[in-house]
């Protein structure tokens, strides 16, 4: 069994299989400088059996060309691009590439065509891909030559690893905060369906409903405000006896008590709220927005330096997420 079953092949484990040293399979590789025809031969067949793929970003950087790495979107529109969350993993991810001579690209991912991964595959000038928004369909079309340089932020696969917030651990808290101040008729706004991140919350409130044995109250959500203010005035009509709503991002949160003021509820007083992200935004509003922590930054640094260090990742990784009380619930 090869290295590759493991781990993406290194240079090391070329010039190990090739029976020379590093700096002669480095030569090879690169095009440059002397090698003997009998090492070129090894060498070129240890990268056949091993699959190895040079770093794009170190080959560039000793040739000077440009590199970048691509943060690669999925959503049903181009507006995915503008939203805030991603602008911090872009953000995030130029602080780890720029000492590294590195830019950082954003790049949409339409929903139900993954295949221009393979175009990002195939452009030398990228030296590594993290998904952003990532489904199960993006996961399987990832290309063998991008295996190695691409990680996730949300769901991975054997071949992807995953960068993540623990979001069923932070969306536990915030409803166990709800049930402790003697909330029991609990709405939920969920996220988009297509995004399998967006489930994990979806499991942590049914779970605390049944073991509380109250009814589930669940309605469609898409992380906008526009979506909190149409779903509080639904849950309102579905539910008159309703005291509180979670949705599982802030900015839906801040649409919900927006809605429920108009219509002149009282927050907390008569409904609480709470939402999931802490956004900066989150500890301005009146009231205050109880919430949980995402660390979007440590997880978008995280996932770039794992692409830049070419190394073997754990398949998961998951960040900490801790409950925020403010005045909203």
């Amino acid at each position: 069994m090869t290295a590759a079953a493991h781990r993406p092949a290194t240079l090391e484990d070329v010039a190990r299989i090739a029976g020379v040293s590093r700096s002669t399979a480095s030569r090879v590789v690169a095009g440059t400088g002397f090698a003997s025809p009998a090492a070129r031969e090894r060498v070129a067949a240890a990268v056949d059996h091993l699959g190895y793929v040079p770093n794009p970003a170190a080959r560039a950087l000793v040739r000077g060309d440009g590199v970048r790495l691509v943060v690669a979107v999925a959503g049903t529109s181009a507006a995915v691009l503008d939203d805030p969350y991603v602008h911090r993993v872009v953000g995030s991810a130029a602080r780890v590439c720029t000492p590294a001579g590195v830019g950082v690209a954003l790049h949409w991912l339409p929903l139900g065509e993954p295949g221009s991964l393979g175009q990002l595959a195939r452009d030398r000038s990228v030296c590594g891909v993290v998904l952003v928004n990532t489904t199960a369909e993006l996961l399987d079309a990832v290309p063998r030559s991008l295996r190695g340089r691409v990680v996730s932020i949300g769901i991975g696969s054997a071949d992807v690893p995953s960068f993540d917030v623990d979001n069923l651990s932070g969306a536990g808290e915030v409803l166990r905060h709800l049930y402790a101040t003697g909330r029991r008729r609990i709405a939920m706004v969920t996220g988009p369906e297509w995004l399998p991140c967006s489930q994990r919350p979806v499991q942590a409130y049914r779970q605390l409903m049944r073991q509380a044995g109250l009814p589930e109250r669940v309605l469609p959500g898409d992380f906008t405000a526009a979506r909190g203010r149409a779903a509080a005035g639904e849950a309102l009509r579905r539910w008159p006896d309703l005291d509180a709503v979670y949705a599982i991002s802030d900015e839906t949160a801040l649409g919900v008590i927006a809605s429920l003021r108009d219509r002149g509820v009282r927050v907390p007083g008569d409904v609480a709220v709470a939402g999931f992200d802490d956004i900066p935004l989150a500890a301005m509003t009146a009231p205050a927005l109880t919430t949980a922590s995402h660390p979007v930054g440590r997880i978008a640094v995280a996932a770039a330096t794992a692409v830049l260090d070419g190394r073997p990742a754990a398949p998961e990784t998951l960040f900490p997420s801790a409950l925020v009380v403010r005045d909203s619930a």
